[in-house]
């Protein structure tokens, strides 16, 4: 535990394992060392805002924990005007569907980017529908700047974009390609990288470093590391972490197929992509489960897909609280979850 941390149990339990990192990066800033762990594989909104925090001289972690709960209590809010303009009737349980998804400890303090990614991406479609096609691309470049799924914002914008055009029956506008311009998020940053350590796909390439060990190739695409923890014997815990992650991924796809059928096929390139990416890049599925979050038309989905069966939609909720209970307190005693 870094020295700077407040010596108190509340706080201690927000600022574990990657929290580190951020808390790295919000201090010194980005560097690299070639084969080596470094902070560029992180993005870099959410660390800047933390440092901007810190300015007004409060903690750099009690910084960071405030940035990710005030975060996810307006990426809620937004959700659910999102998922009320999408479905009146399902909204409330798709709201309570995502309050309560069992990694959703990640969003509430947790000194990690998911809150603030959800806050934009959902801000970004919120503009979208409600024809601020401007407003959208400017959030969908800063989700762009917070996390390695951009070309899921990008894609999906543009995707919904055009789709909601078609829908009004009209011909495509320029207007209508104003939401991709959130690809210059990413742009900007690996501009950066290019600029400052000539190379501008360092994020993905530092993610070979020993310790992650999760180079892009065959031998992640196979989750050959999956398999090889998890056969012909694992450790209960971890095989009780690893196969959650890997179930949590295997229904997140298998709800990317409804979503195109009741979202739309913005919202289902949008959720193939911001579970594929990761999906594919893992050796291992670990995070997988704490990544669907970015996938938030998929909370949707389920409420519409259970609106007619409240015993089931009851079940699902209590389900999800109890694991959300659960997972909170391993997050507190310092277990790796996620």
């Amino acid at each position: 535990m870094p020295p700077d941390v407040p010596d108190v149990a509340f706080i201690e339990a927000l600022v574990r394992w990657d929290a580190g990192w951020y808390g790295e990066i919000a201090t010194n800033g980005y560097w690299l060392k070639p084969g080596e762990q470094s902070p560029v594989a992180f993005f870099p909104l959410y660390p800047m805002l933390i440092r901007a925090v810190t300015w007004l001289g409060i903690n750099r972690w009690v910084a960071g924990i405030t940035v990710s709960f005030l975060c996810a209590m307006t990426a809620l809010y937004l959700f659910s005007r999102w998922s009320r303009a999408l479905s009146e009737a399902s909204w409330p349980t798709a709201f309570w569907l995502l309050a309560l998804y069992p990694c959703a400890e990640y969003l509430y303090g947790v000194v990690y980017s998911d809150a603030l990614f959800l806050l934009l991406a959902v801000g970004a479609f919120l503009a979208l529908e409600k024809d601020r096609p401007s407003l959208s691309a400017v959030l969908g470049a800063l989700a762009c700047a917070s996390r390695p799924v951009a070309p899921a914002v990008v894609v999906g914008l543009l995707v919904r974009s055009l789709e909601r055009r078609r829908l009004k029956g009209e011909r495509i506008q320029f207007l209508d390609l104003v939401p991709a311009l959130a690809g210059l998020g990413l742009l900007a940053w690996m501009s950066y990288l290019q600029f400052r350590f000539d190379d501008a796909l360092a994020f993905a390439h530092v993610q070979g470093a020993p310790g992650w060990e999760q180079p892009p190739g065959w031998h992640s695409w196979l989750k050959l590391e999956w398999f090889k923890t998890m056969f012909p014997q694992v450790d209960p815990l971890i095989g009780l972490r690893l196969g959650g992650h890997a179930l949590a991924t295997v229904l997140a796809l298998i709800l990317v197929i409804p979503t195109f059928k009741k979202l739309g096929w913005g919202y289902g390139v949008y959720t193939a992509l911001v579970i594929g990416i990761p999906a594919v890049s893992s050796k291992d599925f670990q995070g997988l489960g704490r990544y669907a979050i970015a996938a938030f038309p998929l909370f949707l989905t389920t409420a519409l897909l259970v609106q007619e069966r409240p015993r089931i939609r009851m079940g699902l909720l209590v389900v999800f609280a109890v694991i959300l209970g659960l997972l909170a307190i391993a997050v507190g005693a310092g277990g790796y979850v996620a």
